[in-house]
């Protein structure tokens, strides 16, 4: 599964009028055989794409829900080679688009050509690479078109204009516009201007662009929804997941669809 997986699964999504939801789940949390049932779950309960985290001891962008859930699949024996393995062996029983969300080191250690290429064998559609800044890509874009993964990138409200509009033009699949300055984690407020962000991002960006960080209630899923294309909820899914509350995904999901708007 490529990146024009992803790209379609996004345009028909907004085709259909529904606003783009992508859930955050961490790879190995509760062990790796739960894995294709939890994305099973979430592509039957309305997903557009699912942001599949690879659980690393030294978190950057991660608040203590996640953090915690990274341990959990570290305790478990979780890494990116077994994480691929069973995303390769269980690929052609799902057909939502997958993208990985992992800190550059697992992917520098496990071998930069050899990750893509397994990604690819993988049915992988892109990565989101959070403490990769433009300015350190180098030839790594190149790898990614060669291997036709989407590298998707981060926006952030700390960034300038000039620098939000590269940022934008260089993304594939949709520009991550992230809604809080800090690590991930539900919040009960933003800031005045988060509109305003969101628009602005819209009006440079010819991807689709999905809010996320600090995203935890259906609320927040359409306050957010109405200003861009739709939202990515990380520790808010992950943590229900743990407690085994799929009602609140459900809700979270629903909140994004027309008939729900």
């Amino acid at each position: 599964m490529t990146i024009s997986k992803l790209e379609s699964a996004l345009k028909q999504t907004l085709a259909s009028g529904n606003k783009i939801f992508i859930p955050y789940i961490m790879a190995g949390d509760g062990g790796l055989d739960q894995l294709p049932e939890q994305i099973a779950f979430l592509a039957e309960t309305g997903a557009t794409a699912i942001e599949l985290g690879i659980p690393f001891s030294d978190p950057v962008a991660d608040g203590p829900v996640i953090q915690e859930a990274g341990l959990r699949a570290l305790s478990l024996g979780a890494n990116l080679r077994s994480i691929l393995a069973i995303l390769e062996e269980t690929k052609h029983e799902r057909t939502i688009p997958i993208v990985l969300m992992s800190y550059f080191n697992p992917i520098f250690a496990y071998g930069l050509e050899a990750c893509l290429q397994d990604c690819r064998r993988a049915g992988v559609s892109g990565l989101i690479i959070p403490d990769l800044p433009i300015e350190e890509e180098g030839i790594i874009p190149e790898l990614f078109a060669r291997e036709e993964l989407g590298l998707i990138r981060l926006a952030t409200l700390t960034s300038s204009s000039d620098r939000l509009e590269k940022i934008a033009e260089k993304t594939t699949g949709f520009l991550y516009a992230v809604t809080v300055t800090g690590t991930t984690g539900e919040r009960h407020q933003y800031i005045d201007s988060i509109g305003e962000y969101l628009s602005k991002l819209k009006q440079i960006s010819k991807k689709p662009v999905v809010a996320g960080f600090g995203v935890s209630t259906p609320e927040q899923v359409k306050r957010l929804s109405q200003y861009c294309d739709g939202v990515i909820v990380g520790s808010k899914i992950v943590k229900s997941l743990h407690k085994n509350d799929r009602q609140s995904i459900t809700e979270l999901i629903g909140a994004t669809k027309l008939t729900n708007n």
